[in-house]
């Protein structure tokens, strides 16, 4: 794709995960933690993927580490950057499954496990990594 494709795309998948985040904060809000937790894990993941987009790189995967990690093979410094953020993407990775399944956690379901205190750890790690991408993509 050219360099304007590229960057359409990334605005495109970037747009979507601050959506995401919106709509995790508004589940929050009405004490649905799971959703929150679980928004809050897809819009990390479709920010990055923004980024991998604008780089011309073709994102695989759900695991918020692996699209950082795999930023030191396109930018090692935007790689550099993000990779302060590991902890809060282990954080995001563990809330893709067990917030959306009943039985992605023994004997619990995923609206009984989760907190406010969950939600806003994990909206928290999101905005973080949302902001950092926000600063990366250029505006126009």
């Amino acid at each position: 794709m050219s360099k304007e494709d590229n960057l359409q795309e990334s605005l495109r998948w970037f747009d979507t995960a601050m959506s995401d985040y919106e709509a995790a904060k508004i589940m929050c809000e009405n004490k649905k933690y799971a959703h929150a937790c679980f928004l809050s894990q897809q819009s990390a993941e479709k920010a990055l993927k923004a980024l991998h987009y604008y780089y011309d790189s073709d994102p695989w995967g759900h695991s918020v580490l692996k699209l950082i990690d795999e930023l030191k093979y396109i930018d090692i410094e935007v790689y550099t950057i993000l990779a302060s953020y590991t902890d809060n993407a282990r954080l995001l990775d563990k809330l893709y499954i067990p917030t959306r399944y009943p039985n992605g956690l023994p004997d619990i379901t995923p609206d009984l496990a989760y907190s406010k205190k969950d939600a806003d750890e994990a909206l928290l790690s999101a905005d973080m990594i949302l902001q950092k991408v926000k600063e990366i993509i250029p505006k126009r």
